[in-house]
């Protein structure tokens, strides 16, 4: 008898398991989830003729996932008009994700040791598809980065974040990630076409750490090195922000140590794998290991 059932399950099609799946999809929860996703950080306000348009829905329907969502406290009506924005809901959803990933439980006492080390605001960052995303943070002395909070979102091709993050992406990978011809900038300095992207990956994954001098953003810099899991791939990266529109030359290679140490230490705490560190090290380094 089992040898029959082997036979009839090795003999299944596919898409038997597919309507078998297809069973247990609520497509409504599916329809409210799709509905929230519509929101982003260039997109925090949307009407629900917009949702019933990009959702190819009757509005009637979108109207009624509007009211739900709103008593659950996930979407908020933006004054007394049709337009909507996520709710409180899905922030508390958020930040309990958050909290429960090994990442953050690892990563507080990482970079508040490198925050009290350099003096500098320090972070754990992620890669979301296209954007880089802060998971956590220890403050630093300087108020001008305690506006960066846990969830903010930046392009990951226009920030020394990303770069770290991306150069775990093959060339085919990061060519299916940017397909298109060109990328918008946000200074000088920002890489405008997938090529100048891939170039300025490869370095990155060459010299084993990144440094951004006002790349992004005006009179701050960032350092940034690679946090690596059990399989020796790139899954964060911690980073420093540094007020100051040039790093002294003479307190550059201390910072990147601090910074890379740092990420060693997070990359063996989340691998439990000692000297996990898959990058090459830094002429600094090698000076005084």
């Amino acid at each position: 008898m089992s040898t029959d059932i082997r036979k009839d399950t090795a003999i299944r099609p596919a898409a038997s398991k597919d309507a078998a799946e297809d069973r247990y999809t609520v497509p409504a929860l599916m329809r409210g989830l799709q509905l929230l996703m519509q929101f982003s950080s260039q997109e925090r306000e949307l009407s629900g003729a917009e949702l019933s348009r990009r959702l190819e829905l009757p509005r009637a329907s979108v109207f009624r996932m509007l009211q739900t969502l709103e008593q659950g406290g996930f979407v908020e009506r933006v004054g007394e008009g049709s337009q909507y924005k996520l709710g409180l809901g899905v922030l508390r959803l958020g930040f309990a994700f958050l909290a429960s990933m090994e990442l953050t439980e690892h990563g507080m006492p990482v970079i508040e040791a490198l925050r009290d080390a350099c003096g500098y605001s320090a972070h754990v960052v992620v890669r979301d598809g296209r954007e880089v995303v802060f998971v956590a943070k220890a403050a630093g002395r300087s108020a001008m980065f305690h506006s960066i909070q846990v969830g903010a979102r930046l392009p990951a091709h226009a920030t020394v974040l990303g770069r770290v993050l991306l150069g775990e992406l093959s060339e085919a990978d990061l060519a299916q990630l940017y397909p298109e011809a060109t990328l918008p900038a946000f200074t000088t300095l920002t890489p405008t076409t997938p090529e100048q992207l891939r170039r300025l990956v490869a370095e990155t994954r060459a010299q084993g750490y990144a440094v951004s001098q006002s790349g992004f953003e005006t009179g701050i810099s960032t350092i940034a090195a690679p946090v690596f899991n059990d399989r020796g791939r790139v899954t964060a990266a911690v980073s420093i922000s540094v007020p100051a529109p040039r790093i002294d030359a003479a307190e550059l290679a201390p910072l990147v140590a601090l910074v890379r140490s740092a990420a060693q230490q997070l990359s063996e705490r989340i691998s439990h794998t000692p000297g996990r560190n898959s990058w090459p090290a830094t002429p600094f380094e090698k000076k005084i290991a």
